[in-house]
């Protein structure tokens, strides 16, 4: 059986399954080993045909919830084995443990032929997967049509204009060190991207779970920071890989500066923030690293940026040394004191709260904040984690994931009546920012009551009313575990609904780094997710899912230099206000790229829904302290803001038209 796993786990479902095929027949009646073995016949059979259609003969719409059109699998072998082996092991074995998956599978493999729901036997439908949800029109992926689809395993996503042209660039990684390179996309701002990989020197460089941007030199090019080692260092030395910081040369080429700058570090991590801890006008770095209990401990990292091209760890001294295994960093000012603080999601069960205290003494502080602020009531494994202001109060609230693995079928099983073993595994939370240095979870009430499984996520606002909605890679590697992405809405800062299925971005596949921006200038954040999972068998292409536009609702894109303050701005807090149908809004937002696994642009981007002229923007500055006001501002346009200089200018908002392969444009339905 282990032999058979491990095949499938090499992307060899032909072998696994002629093993598996002649473990059947030595088994014999053997009830346990039977139904074992049909389990993951049924397992290998399902892959296969995701090998032969979603992977061979990718389109637009494979793996997408709920499969349709050229969904729906062509070569049909694997899916109906598949169907046999999983209704046999269901009737001879409905006590076994894994009596649920199968039941979730085998529905998927009816839905793969076309044939849900009218062909599933009744005994074990599982009703309504087709079921619309909130009404959206559908993003449609153009990946394949850009050239830009990679077949990568798990890896990250940056989206950003590396070459200060205004246009946003793609850079993406895959987590294998050996095989997987690098790959830079340059957008050519006429509608194609062209690979840039070995021309930027990007392509020498391998592995990197996740990676960010930033810009740590203050040149005004923003570099490259590469995490390694994640999941390897159990039990082991795997682990022990070394991070890198690319930097940008502002020619279109990157050059290794990691050693030089006294980054170097041989710890397993794929999470890290960037942000001005000690606000000096220089970004730094908080690298949150894996640490096994009974195994070596590798303590989370604080590198000082020197302000003169080095770095300095002073985690110890400043009091985040953690020793936990990381999965989860965010850096944002939680208590609105003007300094930023971090959060940490870890796979021990606990959330860690780090508030910063400034500089006293001539030393920067920190004090764990994580019993006064309430996260010490829960304890779960959990995985995705980033702040953001969901309901537009002006203060950072906290979205974690529970990672906790239950039989995939808990993802519907409310519609079952059926419950996992433990409440909330696998379930997103939110944490609402109670003003006072306390959160208060307030999941119950958001309207995401969902498994997800997620390892990534990311915060925009796809339909530009103001408020911030969210989208989840679910990269669980269980081969069983094949579930929906998901993308939430937020319902006017009360509430979630779920959006998977219209807005036709609930990939099947493992998800991993999440993108989110407006790649083609036409007023509406897109999606980028680099897909495949962590085994060799998991490699799937990444996607491009474009958003068609929900609405007629307005934007204001903004474009920050700090002078005194860190170049890319990092950490600047932004309040829109503005009037919408008579009624006076704000929007808040505080700068970095997003969540804690992928990357999203520094260029703000800020919808404002109906109202037509924006009565104030400002600007609070992160190193001098100083509020930068704006006023009357026009929407759907462009600002560069510069600190410390009155007014604003202007720039060029050119819409692109991306167009498939067969220079047909990607046209979506309106929503219901």
């Amino acid at each position: 059986m282990k032999k058979s796993i491990v095949l499938l786990e090499y992307g060899d479902e032909a072998g696994a399954i002629a093993h598996l095929e002649q473990v059947l027949k030595v088994v014999g009646q053997n009830p346990k080993a039977r139904a074992l073995t049909l389990y993951w016949l049924g397992t290998a059979y399902l892959r296969l045909g995701e090998r032969n259609n979603c992977v061979s003969g990718h389109t637009a719409d494979a793996c997408i919830m709920p499969l349709q059109a050229s969904g729906i699998h062509q070569d049909k072998t694997g899916s109906r084995k598949a169907i046999v082996m999983f209704e046999t092991f269901l009737k001879e074995a409905p006590d076994d443990k894994n009596y649920l998956d199968a039941v979730w599978l085998l529905n998927i493999c009816y839905m793969t032929l076309g044939e849900y729901p009218q062909k599933v036997p009744k005994q074990w439908l599982i009703p309504d997967l087709n079921a619309p949800d909130y009404p959206m029109n559908p993003f449609v992926d153009i990946a394949t049509d850009l050239k830009i689809m990679t077949n990568d395993r798990a890896g990250g996503s940056i989206v950003e204009d590396f070459d200060n042209d205004g246009y946003l660039d793609l850079v993406i990684s895959a987590w294998d060190i050996g095989t997987e390179a690098m790959r830079y996309y340059k957008n050519n701002g006429d509608g194609t991207f062209t690979d840039r990989s070995v021309q930027s020197g990007l392509s020498v460089f391998k592995g990197g779970l996740n990676i960010q941007q930033t810009d740590y030199n203050n040149d005004g090019f923003l570099d490259i920071w590469v995490l390694r080692g994640a999941w390897q260092g159990i039990g082991g030395p795997f682990g022990e890989q070394p991070n890198s910081l690319l930097r940008n040369n502002g020619n279109g080429s990157f050059t290794d500066v990691t050693i030089e700058t006294g980054l170097l570090s041989l710890c397993p991590t794929q999470v890290a923030a960037w942000n001005d801890f000690n606000n000096d006008g220089w970004i730094d770095v908080f690298v949150g690293n894996e640490s096994v209990p009974g195994d070596k401990a590798f303590a989370c990292e604080l590198y000082l940026n020197n302000g003169n091209g080095t770095f300095k760890n002073i985690a110890a001294e400043c009091g985040v040394d953690v020793k936990m295994f990381v999965k989860g960093v965010g850096a944002g000012d939680y208590d609105n004191d003007g300094w930023p603080d971090l959060f940490l999601s870890t796979l021990n069960g606990e959330k860690v709260l780090l508030r910063n205290k400034g500089v006293q003494g001539g030393k920067l502080m920190f004090e764990n904040a994580t019993e006064k602020a309430g996260f010490g009531k829960e304890s779960y494994r959990s995985f995705a984690s980033f702040f953001f202001d969901y309901d537009n109060d002006g203060w950072l609230d906290v979205f974690v994931c529970n990672y906790e693995f239950e039989q995939t079928l808990s993802y519907y099983a409310a519609k079952e009546g059926l419950k996992p073993s433990r409440d909330g595994a696998g379930k997103p939370y939110i944490y609402h920012n109670n003003r006072n240095g306390t959160f208060t979870n307030v999941t119950p009430s958001m309207g995401i009551n969902k498994t997800t499984f997620a390892m990534s996520g990311n915060f925009g606002d796809f339909n530009n009313d103001g408020f911030l909605d969210m989208y989840l890679g679910t990269g669980n590697p269980n081969f069983q575990s094949i579930i929906p992405n998901k993308l939430f809405m937020n319902l006017g800062g009360k509430k979630f609904a779920d959006a998977t299925s219209s807005s036709r971005t609930g990939n099947l596949q493992k998800g991993h780094g999440v993108s989110i921006a407006d790649i083609d200038n036409d007023g509406d954040q897109d999606i980028h997710i680099e897909m495949g999972g962590a085994y060799r068998g998991d490699i799937y292409p990444n996607a491009l899912y474009m958003n068609p536009g929900q609405n007629n609702n307005n934007w204001i894109y903004l474009k920050l230099e700090g002078t005194k303050s860190n170049h890319a701005s990092i950490g600047a807090k932004l309040t829109v206000k503005f009037r919408e149908n008579g009624k006076q809004r704000m929007v808040y937002r505080e700068l970095n790229s997003g969540g804690s696994f992928g990357s999203s642009p520094l260029r703000r981007e800020i919808g404002i829904g109906q109202a037509t002229l924006i009565d104030e923007i400002s600007i609070t500055w992160p190193t001098s302290g100083i509020t930068q006001v704006v006023k009357n501002v026009q929407p759907n346009q462009l600002l560069k803001i510069k600190e410390g200089q009155e007014g604003f200018e202007v720039a060029a908002v050119n819409k692109m038209t991306f167009r498939r392969a067969d220079g047909s444009i990607p046209m979506c339905a309106p929503a219901n």
